[in-house]
């Protein structure tokens, strides 16, 4: 997603806003992912600054995650605010963005900012019961009738050690 920037590199303090709504490939962990058929949209502001060009703004989407309870998945949405920097001679190992022969690209930018912020353990509420550790059932749906079984368990256990 490369952005034309000529028009502010050396002219500081001159900006130009910036809307791009495009997917963004393989925006995605073990429980959470932005399908390669929705776009990520960016609503930015370019500013030409001392050091190069500051971008922006917000990022939004839709994420699909999945509960790390109950393993449903369920969508929720995505807002990420950024504020990046891009400059001459960056490297990978730098904190800023490359500004190359007068463009950005910006789908580093973004792929770093909504990686960030998806959830490690996703729940689909607060509340999630979960799945039932004997038989697999969801919980959320109904309660399953083990605990006279646990209860058994507990009573031979207590058995055994007692003798």
């Amino acid at each position: 997603m490369a952005v034309d920037v000529r028009d502010l590199i050396g002219r500081r303090g001159s900006s130009r806003a910036v809307r791009v709504a495009e997917p963004v490939p393989g925006l995605e962990t073990a429980m959470a992912r932005i399908p390669e058929e929705r776009s990520v949209d960016a609503a930015l502001l370019l500013e030409s600054v001392v050091e190069g060009i500051l971008a922006s703004g917000p990022l939004e989407s839709v994420m699909v995650l999945v509960c790390s309870r109950c393993l449903k998945p369920y969508e929720r949405s995505l807002r990420v605010e950024v504020s990046e920097l891009f400059v001459r001679g960056a490297t990978p190992e730098d904190d800023e963005y490359p500004l190359l022969e007068g463009e950005i690209d910006i789908e580093p930018m973004i792929r770093d900012a909504v990686l960030t912020e998806m959830p490690f353990a996703p729940l689909c509420r607060p509340d999630c019961l979960g799945l039932c550790p004997r038989c697999g059932g969801d919980r959320n749906l109904r309660e399953c009738d083990h605990d006279d079984y646990e209860q058994s368990q507990s009573d031979d256990q207590q058995a055994w050690k007692e003798s």
